[in-house]
């Protein structure tokens, strides 16, 4: 019978397994980000949104079926600071990933298009994009009268809309 030991000092031991937690770490998020693929981001990082083809394939992919047609277009001017009327139009738009304290100040365009298939059945329900220099800077569905505001995502059959207020009756966007 062969016996071998080895004495390790211990900071290549603990060098080795700093090495194996990195390692580990970066297989977690290879993998975390190889499943959400397929996801949809609805985040301020989705350019050419200047056409309107981009705009309507961008929402068709989140679920909704909007008109072909071109969608009633506006040019908005954000304000140089948001006071608080703002905040819980900004706690929707941060859910999503979009941080629009980044465009104060500056001319942006607004789209709305009609949605045809949302779970509650209502026709008066829209989708509003807000784009600026061709990058997608917010968006949110809405009821046309104001009662309901929810993010850009496609609800589940059994939730209900957000009872966010409205942004186009507190701070017209």
């Amino acid at each position: 019978m062969l016996i071998v030991t080895a004495r390790i000092p211990r900071r290549r031991l603990m060098a080795g397994g700093i090495s194996a937690l990195c390692c580990s770490l970066v297989l977690v998020v290879a993998l975390v980000l190889s499943l959400n693929q397929g996801a949809v981001p609805a985040s301020s990082t989705i350019h050419e949104m200047d056409e309107n083809a981009n705009r309507i394939s961008y929402l068709q992919q989140l679920g909704w079926t909007v008109g072909d047609g071109e969608p009633t277009a506006q040019e908005l001017l954000i304000p140089k600071t948001l006071d608080e009327s703002y905040q819980s139009y900004l706690t929707l738009l941060r859910q999503q990933g979009f941080a629009l304290e980044e465009y104060c100040g500056k001319h942006v365009q607004r789209y709305l298009y009609s949605v045809t298939n949302h779970p509650t059945g209502r026709s008066d329900v829209q989708a509003v994009l807000l784009v600026c220099d061709g990058t997608l800077i917010g968006g949110h569905i809405q009821a046309a009268d104001g009662s309901f505001v929810s993010t850009l995502d496609f609800p589940a059959a059994s939730s209900s809309p957000s009872t966010v207020p409205s942004p186009a009756a507190s701070a017209n966007l």
